[in-house]
């Protein structure tokens, strides 16, 4: 058993994206941080993502548009979103709450509250990157959405309007200034919206390794271990690990798609549900086009990086043991070769698929256990992983210093789904 002094020191369970900068906000408090993972850091969900930062995601997953357009979608053969048979099951009690959270008033709170973080995540990202010296990791790209049909002029122009009302920057594109601008995208688009303030990385597992190298250059510890249960004791919390046992005066969890696992064990159920997604990267495509570019129709997004030109799609709720449905990858390389002028690269595409924690109304948890305020949660951000990352890492870090954090924190508290165990 391995024997720990707990004294100040602060526990930061997982090395992805949210973890990392976590343990970064945290360090540069002057706490003593320990980060545990079973994998590497940026090893797991972080590597795959699609590389910017979508803050112009402000809707929940969950809108009465989603649920009216859903069963075209699974029908679909290379539609988005996925709902394999054999999971359906489990997957019932979740469903009828992610549909419950349709309501327009909770769309309207989830929209506030998502469109909250977004507005301050690109300053919370310079503010992190500035800190290490890696402010290069981070580059104002900008974003395309297009559409191939001119039937999707109207919906293109409520879109536009709705974002608009929510204070987000975005220009109107015919196809002749997609064709200027993106000499990459083929020539069948018919229109598009543009976000001239959106920014990209360059990579994102480059990222949180740049971030991992700061945080141990400046004397934290990464273990690699598995975490299987926290502890609360008087002093703080002890974690129950593959290694033995640890005691900290405080933890973080921040374990993505598995952090409720541990939420269960010290008697909260946070009813989080895995979104499985897919990407394929191009390695010699890198250059293909000159920013992230979506398609609306299609639902898959497209990023230049370092590592090549990156393809991500698909909405698969299909939990954390089922192997991945190699169709999708299919599918990815059909919308890939219609989207793109030139499609060569494609049959030497790398193929990854990873896990997104999502919560039937699509906000993160980020808060402090409602009976052990030694033990606190940063999870379930579904897509908005990397764009809402550093963010998180500040309002996190806030309530582990018993500070006020900078924004409302009601909408992301754990306990919102009124699921306590008994004790």
């Amino acid at each position: 058993m391995i024997q720990a002094n707990a004294g100040s020191r602060v526990a930061v369970v997982g090395a992805g994206v949210i973890g990392m900068t976590t343990a970064l906000a945290l360090q540069q408090r002057g706490l003593s941080v320990t980060v545990l993972d079973s994998q590497g850091p940026g090893e797991g969900t972080s590597s795959g993502n699609a590389g910017f930062l979508a803050i112009e995601s402000i809707d929940p997953l969950s809108t009465p548009a989603m649920l009216r357009q859903a069963p075209r979608l699974w029908l679909d053969p290379h539609g988005a979103v996925a709902l394999p048979f054999r999971y359906l099951p489990r997957l019932l009690p979740w469903l009828a709450r992610f549909i419950a959270a349709a309501r327009p008033a909770q769309v309207t709170q989830g929209r506030q509250a998502l469109a909250a973080l977004n507005e301050s995540a690109v300053a919370a990202w310079r503010r992190c990157l500035a800190g290490i010296g890696a402010e290069e990791e981070l580059v104002a790209s900008g974003y395309l959405l297009v559409w191939e049909s001119d039937r999707g002029r109207a919906e293109a122009k409520r879109h536009m309007a709705h974002l608009q009302h929510w204070g987000v920057e975005v220009e109107w594109l015919e196809a002749e200034e997609i064709r200027a601008r993106e000499p990459g995208l083929s020539g069948r688009l018919s229109h598009g919206l543009l976000f001239p303030g959106a920014h990209q990385v360059r990579d994102p597992l480059v990222l949180v390794r740049r971030l991992a190298q700061a945080f141990e250059a400046r004397g934290g510890e990464i273990r690699q271990a598995r975490v299987e249960r926290l502890i609360p004791t008087p002093s703080g919390v002890t974690l129950a690990t593959d290694e033995g046992e640890l005691a900290f005066a405080q933890v973080v969890v921040a374990a993505g798609a598995w952090s409720h696992h541990l939420a269960r064990g010290v008697g909260l159920e946070v009813p989080l549900e895995t979104e499985r997604g897919y990407h394929l990267t191009l390695p010699g495509r890198g250059t293909a086009l000159r920013r992230p570019v979506g398609s609306a129709e299609r639902r898959c997004v497209m990023t230049p990086m370092t590592c090549g030109l990156r393809v991500v799609g698909f909405t698969e709720l299909g939990g954390l043991s089922l192997s991945p449905i190699k169709r999708r990858y299919a599918s990815l390389r059909r919308h890939t070769a219609r989207l793109l002028a030139e499609a060569s690269g494609l049959d030497a595409s790398t193929e990854w698929m990873g896990f997104r924690p999502t919560l039937p109304d699509s906000l993160p948890v980020i808060d402090t256990h409602p009976d052990s305020a030694n033990i606190h949660f940063a999870f379930g951000h579904q897509h908005l992983g990397l764009t809402q990352a550093a963010i998180t890492a500040e309002l996190v870090t806030a309530l582990v210093a018993g500070e006020r954090p900078a924004l409302d924190m009601a909408p992301y508290r754990v306990n919102r789904f009124h699921g306590r165990r008994p004790a």
